[in-house]
């Protein structure tokens, strides 16, 4: 790929990468709450969805499903719906994500972190929506199509999975210091309510 598209496209999709979204607020959300190593899983999920969107997006079939926004809405409002009840069940210091009172209980699984990341990723349009006038213009319809969006896509991938661990690192830190005080009722709360958020965000989006 010509050189000067690529230091053009590295810091325009940092940036896009880096600012708050769904996606890095689940991130500092899981990091608080079961860590960064677990997060991975979610992350996993996550950059598929976002490796599917870009590919996707790239090939122009993005530019279809936006012009028939009600595919989304089962999605959407699923995801939401299922991303905001784990958000109540952290408030209230219940379920698989909360950070436990006592060592028992089951942790989330692997799966429901992957399909957490990847349902956040795919099912916001306003990330379709994204990639469909960002993505094109780095693209030159000289030169196969394929490899250039293997570049671009590893390319993405990398900085969003670098946002990612800046995030769920920032989470663990910030439990880190709110729990010297020993209130995990209150870490529980502060994670929920930005879960419940996550979910919200996702639905009305």
């Amino acid at each position: 790929m010509n050189v000067a598209l690529l230091s053009a496209f590295i810091p325009t999709f940092f940036f896009v990468s880096i600012t708050p979204g769904m996606c890095m607020t689940l991130a500092m959300t899981l990091g608080m709450t079961i860590g960064v190593k677990r997060a991975l899983w979610m992350m996993l999920g996550e950059l598929a969805g976002v490796a599917t969107v870009a590919t996707l997006s790239a090939i122009g079939v993005a530019a279809l499903l936006l012009n028939y926004p009600s595919v989304f809405l089962v999605l959407k409002y699923l995801g939401g719906a299922y991303l905001a009840y784990i958000g109540v069940q952290m408030w209230l210091s219940k379920g698989k994500m909360a950070i436990k009172m006592e060592p028992d209980g089951k942790p989330a699984s692997r799966v429901d972190l992957i399909s957490q990341g990847f349902i956040t990723a795919i099912a916001n349009p306003k990330g379709w929506a994204f990639f469909v006038a960002l993505l094109p213009p780095f693209l030159d319809a000289s030169q196969p199509l394929a490899n250039q969006l293997v570049v671009l896509i590893a390319i993405i991938l990398t900085l969003e999975f670098t946002c990612l661990l800046i995030y769920a690192t920032g989470g663990r830190t910030l439990k880190s210091i709110l729990m010297h005080s020993g209130n995990v009722r209150i870490m529980n709360r502060i994670a929920g309510s930005l879960m419940i958020g996550v979910g919200a965000w996702l639905a009305i989006g």
